[in-house]
């Protein structure tokens, strides 16, 4: 076989497959193209056709131009008046007229093509794929199997779904005709996006990938976000830092860290696809950025810097497992973002992670942890889950809990600075204390989750001890009233916080710095949600000023702890630094915020008008109980109320659906009071009506079915 026939162009030649029979196409052959190279363009096949009419037009040429397997006598059939079929042999399609070709090539081959680029790669017959004989007695037949010819490559296809497969296959890794055409200056197919001035090369399906290649997603750009700025505020404690990224794909993310953190993070890409690896180092290239593979510094990355500029820095990029790289290599920063749950990185990454470190977890697996597969939950995270109406803090908390054995399996215990679960994503990024003693305390806040099914209450189980009625804990009294069980246990689940509010208002401080608009409003309803506050506004300042924060339209002046923006310096593991980063901690984590959230629809009345939501959490307080929004529902109330009196203050304020455009508030009227309470003897006088009845029938159904049981002669 010509060896060009391979690699140098779209069009296959007859010698790449065996047996495969091709014919230049009448006007089309030739048609169009611009060859660059000396030696002729290799032919497609003639399965191949731009028209229909193409196909007729083969079977007019003469027997010369035909191979053997087709007809050995075209010249009789067609002083007949007869042609053939151009692609099927004479033993399965005979020679015949020219409304009758037309038909079938039209029904058998045409109609079941595949199309691409303008060219039809019809169902071929002829003997051009190798098929294993069939032995029957003493005698061998071999089978005539129908399959397509690619068009790019030298392959025979058998079904059609598996060659469209192909094809999408070869132009997901930008392998089209024009690639294989030689050319001075061929296009790239890829896409280049820009994100946080970073641009970062795509492949054209980036959105709805195939298994090999890599995935770039949009719609986690506040997942990128939030963490570079967890990045960068433990930057700011310890320098130089050591960092990695296990699941590159793209490298947005680690290409974001290395361009806007400079050389105070020394960043680590790894990816276990070699498309994806070969991606990255492309758009390390495209950002100026060196490239170390092993080790050594590529000789090429000096080629992609113009002359008088300088890198901004240098990314390590590896190819190997995750969890081989995180128990070979020490890092302070770990981010885990794998495809699905991240449960079979947990144990790898706190292995060798430094004292004080961060790992954060993005898990994408929505369906398990938002209960939509219960059973997909209980088999990764060994945990019993319902859909409630918290159950985005529910999957957060999940998450957390398994964090938390993870480390406690490698002696570390965990401080949660930052657990969001939205849409697409749960994020959860804690801190690392090394020791038994800060393991045994995280452990210790892994407990289990009593929830009542008819009311939505929920309390976290007290103690270890198997109690006779469990049913007591909660503050409701749905199972004295209720037939049957009516309450679930959940978990286990992270009992402790879920937010560090020092920690986030230094996040929030690095957002302003590095211009991050688009995550400031989330970080703010975060340090609100942790603090359980409904503060509006935040005035970022240095350490020596004072923090202005706004509630209910009055500016609040709050004392500025030094704690918030506290920097270390000198080495990573000195004592001193360890010491005061504990007790600034601790001071961060003085005030734990509620657990869990009511979601005021829910809990509506049905006839009634709520108050709007900011009006409902000013009565909230009013009341003197803590209150906040949650960025986990929109209309949700995270408070420290109990659900009685939450929803007492909710009927209180309500309005009825006849008033309306009343304002909102208590009914102050008299006349309006006694129209209510005549309403609810009316309701009070048929209900009790309503419930003689009920036990008049009762009554009567007991009498018959005695009288029934005593007439019976098998009693």
């Amino acid at each position: 076989p010509d060896p060009t026939s391979i690699t140098g162009g779209a069009l296959r030649a007859p010698s790449v497959t065996a047996g495969a029979h091709s014919l230049p196409t009448p006007a089309t052959a030739t048609q169009g193209r611009a060859v660059s190279r000396p030696h002729r363009v290799p032919e497609k096949h003639i399965s191949i056709q731009r028209q229909l009419a193409d196909l007729e037009k083969l079977a007019d040429l003469s027997e010369g131009e035909f191979t053997s397997a087709v007809s050995q006598n075209t010249d009789q059939h067609v002083a007949a008046g007869r042609k053939p079929c151009p692609l099927c042999p004479e033993e399965k399609f005979k020679a015949c007229y020219s409304h009758k070709l037309h038909r079938h090539l039209q029904n058998l081959h045409w109609k079941v093509s595949v199309e691409f680029e303008g060219y039809r790669m019809c169902i071929c017959h002829l003997p051009c794929r190798p098929v294993k004989p069939n032995l029957i007695g003493d005698q061998s037949s071999t089978k005539l199997g129908a399959h397509y010819h690619c068009i790019i490559c030298s392959a025979t296809i058998t079904r059609r779904t598996d060659m469209i497969g192909h094809i999408k296959r070869h132009v997901n890794k930008g392998e089209t005709e024009s690639r294989y055409i030689a050319a001075p200056a061929p296009k790239s197919s890829h896409e280049v996006l820009k994100e946080a001035d970073t641009d970062v090369q795509v492949l054209p399906n980036y959105s709805t990938p195939q298994k090999s290649d890599s995935y770039f997603n949009p719609k986690m750009k506040l997942n990128r976000q939030l963490i570079f700025c967890a990045l960068a505020v433990l930057a700011e404690e310890r320098n130089p830092l050591e960092c990695l990224d296990a699941f590159g794909a793209t490298g947005i993310m680690g290409l974001q860290w290395a361009k806007h953190l400079g050389n105070s993070v020394k960043v680590t890409i790894n990816d276990f696809n070699e498309n994806s690896v070969t991606m990255i180092q492309e758009n390390c290239h495209l950002n100026k950025m060196k490239v170390m593979m092993n080790t050594k510094e590529e000789d090429d990355c000096d080629e992609t810097t113009e002359e008088g500029e300088e890198n901004v820095g240098i990314i390590d990029v590896t190819k190997m497992d995750a969890n081989i790289i995180m128990h070979l290599r020490s890092f302070d920063f770990i981010h885990l973002d794998p495809f699905g749950t991240a449960v079979n990185y947990l144990d790898s990454a706190f292995r060798n992670v430094r004292n004080l470190g961060i790992v954060s977890v993005t898990s994408t697996d929505i369906s398990s942890l938002y209960a939509k597969a219960q059973h997909v939950a209980q088999r990764h995270y060994g945990c019993n889950v319902v859909r409630t109406e918290y159950y985005k803090e529910l999957a957060a908390r999940i998450v957390v809990a398994a964090v938390a054995r993870a480390a406690a399996r490698c002696n570390k215990g965990i401080e949660v600075l930052l657990a969001v679960a939205l849409e697409h994503f749960v994020l959860v990024v804690v801190r690392v204390l090394r020791g038994p003693s800060p393991a045994d305390d995280s452990v210790k806040k892994i407990r289990y989750l009593i929830h009542c099914q008819w009311c939505e209450e929920r309390i976290f189980q007290e103690g270890n001890m198997v109690e006779e009625n469990p049913y007591r804990q909660l503050l409701c009294d749905c199972h004295g009233s209720m037939p049957g069980k009516t309450a679930v246990e959940l978990g286990p689940l992270w009992s402790g916080s879920l937010f560090n509010t020092g920690f986030l208002r230094r996040m929030l401080f690095e957002a302003v710095q590095h211009g991050l608009d688009e995550i400031q409003p989330l970080v703010k309803t975060l340090i609100c949600e942790a603090e359980c506050t409904t503060l509006k506004q935040f005035s970022i300042h240095g350490p020596a000023s004072q923090n202005k924060q706004e509630e209910c339209g009055v500016f609040i002046k709050t004392p500025d702890t030094a704690a918030d923006y506290y920097v270390v310096q000198g080495k990573r593991k000195s004592n001193e630094m360890s010491r005061n980063t504990g007790k600034r901690q601790k001071s961060e984590n003085n005030a734990e915020h509620p657990a869990f959230y009511y979601n005021i629809h829910r809990h509506s009345i049905k006839g009634m008008n709520m108050p709007k939501l900011n009006k409902f959490l000013q009565y909230l307080s009013q009341a003197g109980y803590r209150v906040s929004r949650t960025h986990f529902d929109p209309m949700g109330v995270r408070t420290n109320a109990p659900l009685a009196q939450f929803k007492s203050i909710l009927v209180k304020y309500s309005t009825p659906t006849y008033t309306g455009g009343q304002a909102e508030g208590p009914l102050q009227s008299t006349e309006d009071a006694q129209a209510e309470d005549n309403v609810q003897a009316a309701v009070a006088d048929k209900s009790g009506d309503m419930e003689c009845r009920t036990w008049n029938y009762l009554a009567q159904f007991f009498l018959k079915l005695t009288k029934f049981q005593i007439e019976c002669p098998f009693n």
